[in-house]
């Protein structure tokens, strides 16, 4: 009779554990689809393209540094360089 009691209280224990565990392996998929999805969806600004649009406030002088700190940093081969300032350029005509 005793181990019965036993068995009965030790589960509803446990029960409420696996409950609680059980959703916090849902809320940890839930937040990795989320980060997958932002990882996967969102264009890093050094992969656009040289149709980059500039945000509102940023001026022609900021988008050169901008062209320059890149170019500096090895991110930009010489023509690349070349071409988008030539570009910034025909755009602040």
């Amino acid at each position: 009779m005793r181990s019965t009691i036993m068995m009965n209280g030790g589960g509803m224990g446990s029960m409420g554990l696996m409950w609680i565990f059980g959703l916090l392996v849902l809320v940890g998929v839930i937040v990795l689809i989320v980060v997958l999805v932002k990882a996967l969806s969102g264009r890093s600004p050094n992969t656009a393209g040289h149709d980059n649009n500039r945000g509102p406030g940023t001026s022609p002088g900021r988008a050169r540094q901008i062209l320059e700190e890149r170019y500096a940093r090895g991110e930009l081969s010489t023509e690349e360089y070349r071409e988008r300032l030539r570009i910034l350029e025909e755009d602040s005509r």
